[in-house]
């Protein structure tokens, strides 16, 4: 049963990378900016090979952030 939910946990999570991916690209930012939330999807993407649940916390904060249009600073 854990494992069940621990899979359903993992799709939900690579679906909402994917789809930041895609918000990601599509943003009218700076190079910069868009290269600051590209490094922070790489972040998520890698914390989900150890920690899925951090992984997904971690999603829903950057992708609460896109929401909101709170974005890195261009450096």
């Amino acid at each position: 049963m854990e494992r069940d939910s621990q899979l359903e946990l993992y799709e939900a999570v690579a679906a909402r990378l994917k789809e930041a991916h895609t918000r990601v690209r599509a943003l009218q930012v700076p190079e910069g900016v868009r290269m600051a939330l590209s490094r922070k999807l790489l972040v998520v993407t890698a914390a989900a090979k150890h920690d899925l649940a951090d992984a997904a916390t971690r999603l829903d904060r950057l992708m609460k952030d896109l929401d909101e249009g709170r974005f890195p600073e261009d450096d």
